[in-house]
């Protein structure tokens, strides 16, 4: 296959027939260095040898209406991941200076939820205020869904950036969510957008998903054009619909990361939960498609320290990317495709 036309294509702006992005997927063990060659191509071009390193903190845990079939914090299913009220404003101050001590360019503060109460958004927005007064770090916040007035008052408040998974194709969703819509997720992604936040919007592959299900989330959210895409592997928790579900393998891991970025060349293609359990060994080959990853562990779940992703950081011959120092990316040349209503 020709992977570097592939690259090529990407860098200047052409979208992949879904034909060739299903090639990728379905490469072949002995072409999976040529494939991420060719991602990395795509990725140095626009994020250099950069990398980001962000950091979750659970703002508010478990009670959430919501019936998302991976999700320990559910209401719905029996898990041991426990409930607790909105943390603090101090309590997520210290979180964002733990966070900025453990060389985060962005500090996510998350809440299990259908969406931000007043109280809830009073704190976000009251920390958020305090934080960027504090401290030189971008702020993400993944509260639910959104109104134009709640949006608004994130923007005002400080916070850069908003994150609202789409989870996984249209056509897959009903088979993972039943509380809600695929199309009130893409709702609240254009919400965040028109307010002025930047969009963060990912999905989780492992969760009885086909390729052309994965090839449905890519393509979406290349025709929401959104800045930030964030790919979790299915790390199954005990007590909700998916325990029993295989993991991904290694390979085929790195396989979807680099169809992402082949797809998302501009984007900040984040390597986010489950990571550490799926890619294993295979971790540090993921830097060649992906420019940030989540350090410190997950909302409900550990994962690798931040001096051990320092270390793989730097033993790749990356450099960790300081907040403030952005790199200039070529002009854009194309528009994204436009998405279906």
């Amino acid at each position: 296959m020709p992977w570097q036309s592939f690259a090529d294509r990407s860098i200047a702006g052409e979208v992949l027939e879904r034909s060739e992005a299903r090639a990728v997927l379905e490469s072949s063990d002995d072409e999976l260095l040529p494939v991420l060659d060719a991602a990395f191509r795509v990725r140095r071009a626009f994020h250099g040898r950069k990398v980001q390193i962000h950091v979750l903190e659970n703002a508010k845990l478990g009670g959430c209406p919501e019936d998302c079939g991976f999700c320990s914090q559910s209401m719905h299913f029996s898990t041991e991941a426990g409930e607790a009220p909105i943390k603090s404003v101090d309590a997520l101050m210290d979180g964002a200076r733990r966070a900025k001590a453990a060389g985060a360019y962005r500090y996510c503060m998350v809440t299990a939820t259908h969406g931000p109460s007043q109280r809830d958004l009073d704190v976000i927005c009251e920390a958020a205020t305090r934080i960027k007064a504090e401290l030189d770090m971008s702020l993400c916040a993944s509260l639910g869904f959104l109104t134009e007035e709640k949006a608004q008052r994130l923007v005002a408040a400080g916070v850069d950036r908003f994150n609202h998974n789409l989870e996984t194709g249209e056509k897959h969703f009903g088979r993972v969510v039943s509380t809600h819509t695929f199309g009130d997720r893409v709702s609240t992604v254009r919400i965040a957008k028109q307010a002025g936040l930047e969009t963060c919007s990912g999905g989780i592959i492992g969760m009885g998903e086909t390729d052309d299900d994965i090839l449905d989330l890519a393509y979406t959210l290349r025709a929401l054009d959104t800045d930030s895409v964030p790919i979790n592997f299915l790390d199954p928790r005990p007590g909700t619909p998916m325990a029993n579900v295989p993991r991904v393998e290694p390979r085929q891991a790195l396989r979807v990361l680099a169809m992402f970025r082949l797809l998302h060349p501009r984007a900040d293609l984040r390597l986010a939960g489950g990571r550490e359990v799926n890619l294993r060994a295979l971790q540090p080959l993921a830097l060649y498609a992906v420019n940030s990853i989540f350090t410190e562990g997950y909302l409900t779940t550990g994962g690798a320290h931040a001096s051990d992703d320092h270390a793989m950081i730097r033993d790749m011959g990356f450099e960790i990317e300081v907040h403030g120092v952005e790199m200039q990316p070529p002009p854009r040349r194309h528009l994204p495709v436009a998405v279906e209503a």
